[in-house]
């Protein structure tokens, strides 16, 4: 029991440095000389830095604050006390240790697709530990946690939107919006495809009367069973089969043909999944944390 503890304090310390790494190599060498602003309230610190001076990282903290008030309620201490750590480790490298390394000062373009990727690899690192960066985080979960039913994306894009339009007036064009919006939809690809790319495939639901027949030769195929499961056609009242068989990207078209070979009236869908775990397939190698409030 103590060993595990260990070793998850040791998992968090090590996300956070790496995190707060990336973090800042998209802030500071990337966006801060590119004159735009990401969104988020970093974003914000960011134009503060350009009008003031203002240090990003003890900025980016210091407007957090009203933030962190309003969450910790919601989000439970938890998920604050780690996000709190990761943020005064991004504040040591933005603040502390960048400073002393040079800056990439060529293409705003080139700056805006870097800032997003390492910022995307930096956020990634952090939520997969439970934790955040802080920002319109708190804003998004928060909103999410008190209306289910509201879109995450919608939320965070309106929070951000906000934040990189304030970049026209600050930087004195138009593309500081432009490559605003670039690196920050970048970086929630990045962020989708780095938690969830080695995870992710596609689910086939196949309707069949050979049921047996195109379970054996997925079998054949992919080296694993499939599930397979008794229906009844609402229309014919007939017994169908229906096969469930999660595969990788690349195995779809070939068991889509195959399916179609054994059986020219079998009906199949295919939908893409995020995640697939289990056997054969990856299994869940970090610690999601529940950030409900303790009663």
């Amino acid at each position: 029991m103590k060993m595990s503890w260990t070793k998850n304090i040791l998992l968090d310390l090590l996300y956070d440095i790496a995190g707060s790494l990336f973090y800042a190599v998209g802030v500071y060498t990337f966006a801060k000389t590119a004159d735009f602003a990401p969104g988020g309230l970093t974003g914000l610190a960011l134009i503060m830095n350009h009008l003031w001076g203002f240090p990003i990282g003890i900025t980016s903290i210091a407007l957090n604050i009203p933030f962190i008030v309003f969450a910790v309620g919601i989000l439970g201490r938890s998920f604050i006390i780690k996000t709190l750590k990761s943020m005064c480790f991004c504040t040591i490298f933005l603040d502390v240790i960048f400073p002393h390394f040079p800056v990439y000062s060529g293409s705003r373009f080139l700056s805006a697709l870097y800032s997003g990727i390492f910022l995307g690899i930096g956020l990634a690192l952090f939520y997969m530990r439970g934790s955040s960066s802080g920002g319109t985080d708190f804003i998004t979960m928060s909103v999410k946690k008190l209306h289910p039913h509201f879109s995450i994306g919608v939320v965070t894009l309106i929070t951000d939107l906000v934040i990189i339009l304030l970049g026209w007036p600050v930087f004195g064009d138009v593309d500081a919006v432009l490559y605003g919006i670039t690196s920050t939809l970048l970086c929630s690809l990045v962020i989708d495809k780095t938690i969830y790319g080695m995870g992710s495939g596609t689910l086939l639901i196949i309707i069949t009367d050979q049921g047996e027949k195109v379970a054996e030769e997925i079998n054949r195929i992919i080296g694993r069973g499939s599930t397979e499961l008794k229906g009844r056609g609402t229309y014919t009242d007939e017994p169908r089969d229906v096969i469930l068989c999660a595969c990788s990207k690349s195995q779809t078209y070939m068991i889509r043909t195959l399916v179609q070979e054994i059986d020219r009236s079998s009906f199949v869908m295919i939908t893409e999944t995020s995640e697939v775990f289990g056997e054969g397939f990856y299994n869940s190698s970090f610690k999601t944390i529940d950030t409900r409030k303790k009663k």
